[in-house]
């Protein structure tokens, strides 16, 4: 049995499934397309939500230090993911990867592991978007019923009870129909709203820069304290250990290159173009991301994010701080809404891949790898995944947490390095499109960094990392081992 367990699947195999005709997924992705789909990943909720939480919670002013560790661990694990991606240009990111060097139980609870990245976390997004939006009509004095923006467990001020977020299934549904109607007429619409949210940020650090005052950054990294947040929750502030535990909640920012590997299959030159889009959204975003989190905190104090800034907290630094820049504010909430859309739109595509791989392996049902004939996507699996996600975006309250998202993809990346050393040694005659540099030191690091991060997003994350897995190891042993493909011919 153990042996079945750990059993891998060959790389030739995976490439010659692919070709299939009957699963093939179409092929018109270029390099610049995967590098705008990367950047529409990672800048959006990380960016205009994580930052301030992490400074609030976490951080303080290091938060832009903390964003540098996340972009190391990152370094690390992108080059790990770019010889993968070359390697093996198959759809299924970490699940893939897994399979072909850890073996099929790794493999399923990477897959499994890796819903926490991309369908909670583009509910939690949704939920995010029609918060923005109600902020926005505001300004137009318009605004969305409390019980029909809300989930049935909150309740307003007066009383209100929610009854179901509303514009987020909209915004899924919508989004949902343009991946069914095709990956590149998808890429199009994302390299749009790339443009415009690079825009605004770069807009908001030129203009934000001369109203950083230097007191809001002294001292840069805040005295070791605890911090206890709304829910009751105990965590370390300030020190070693804050920054690190700001790194991991900032992680969330940080899931695109991930999501470009997952399109593998759909790229005209996987080989080449792959660790292009890695490397390239990775390096654009690690730039923005450290600029951008050193003028916000230096605009407004990391306190004011405990309280009246909570909540966009942007804006809220725009409008307090920068008189005579409420045009930006304004601007900014436009472009929150472009990012949280494109980053749900690369989470959908994302999910529906891996369990498109999962599907062909017989580890999930047949259902989702079902291609439409005309589009050439999995359209089944794209409406299975719009319900499951709606009903979290829909009916619960948006303490979905970013750092379930953040914990699930640290343990993919963690397991991705050790993959990469682990094929070298096993198969070192594989044609490589890309070779990550410095192995064993690389992907070493790359698995101590992850790792690090993942210990300072606390104990409380951990449990739900385990509770998730559990099930996760009830539905392969119920059913995905005796479905499993590579199984039934070992």
């Amino acid at each position: 049995m153990a042996s079945k367990l750990f059993a891998t699947k060959s790389v030739k195999a995976m490439l010659e499934q692919s070709e299939d005709s009957e699963h093939a997924l179409k092929r018109t992705l270029g390099p610049i397309n995967l590098t705008l789909l990367g950047i529409g990943a990672i800048i959006g909720a990380g960016l205009f939500v994580r930052t301030a939480a992490a400074a609030a919670e976490y951080a303080g002013p290091s938060v832009t230090i903390s964003y540098l560790v996340a972009a190391f661990g990152c370094a690390f694990a992108g080059l790990c993911y770019a010889e993968f991606a070359s390697t093996i240009p198959i759809a299924g990111s970490a699940y893939t990867y897994s399979y072909a060097t850890l073996g099929e139980f790794i493999a399923w609870i990477i897959g499994w592991d890796l819903i926490l990245e991309y369908a909670f976390g583009a509910a939690t997004v949704a939920i995010a978007w029609a918060e923005y939006l109600n902020k926005l009509l505001a300004n137009w004095d318009v605004q969305i019923p409390f019980e029909w923006c809300h989930s049935p467990f909150e309740v307003s001020s007066l009383g209100v009870h929610g009854i179901m977020n509303v514009p987020a299934l909209i915004i899924l549904l919508l989004l949902t129909l343009l991946l069914i109607r095709g990956t590149k007429e998808s890429a199009m619409v994302n390299g749009l709203i790339v443009i415009l949210k690079v825009s605004i940020v770069i807009l908001f650090i030129v203009f934000g820069w001369s109203f950083i005052n230097s007191q809001n950054h002294t001292p840069m990294i805040p005295e070791p304290t605890t911090f206890v947040t709304d829910l009751g929750a105990t965590h370390h502030f300030g020190g070693l250990l804050g920054i690190l535990g700001g790194a991991g909640v900032v992680f969330f920012a940080f899931i695109g290159f991930d999501a470009v590997s997952t399109a593998a299959q759909e790229t005209k030159n996987p080989k080449k173009d792959m660790p292009i889009g890695i490397l390239a959204s990775l390096v654009v975003c690690t730039i923005l991301y450290i600029f951008f989190s050193y003028v916000l905190t230096g605009i407004s104090p990391y306190q004011d994010f405990r309280t009246a800034g909570k909540e966009a907290s942007v804006a809220y630094a725009i409008h307090t701080y920068m008189q005579g820049y409420g045009w930006l504010a304004n601007f900014i909430t436009v472009a929150i809404l472009a990012g949280f859309s494109s980053v749900i739109l690369v989470m959908l595509l994302g999910q529906s891949r891996v369990f498109f791989s999962m599907s062909r392996d017989g580890l999930v049902p047949s259902v989702f790898s079902d291609v439409h004939k005309k589009f050439k996507t999995p359209y089944k699996s794209n409406i299975i995944f719009f319900i499951f996600v709606g009903l979290f975006a829909g009916f619960l309250p948006g303490s979905v947490a970013g750092d379930m998202t953040s914990i699930g993809t640290l343990f993919a990346f963690v397991l991705v390095s050790i993959g990469v050393w682990i094929m070298r040694v096993r198969q070192p005659e594989l044609p490589r499109g890309f070779k990550t540099p410095f192995v064993p030191f690389v992907p070493i690091m790359g698995a101590i960094v992850c790792a690090a991060m993942i210990y300072g997003l606390g104990m409380e994350n951990w449990i739900r990392l385990f509770v998730w897995l559990l099930i996760g190891f009830i539905i392969y042993f119920s059913y995905s081992r005796h479905h499993s493909k590579l199984n039934k011919t070992t």
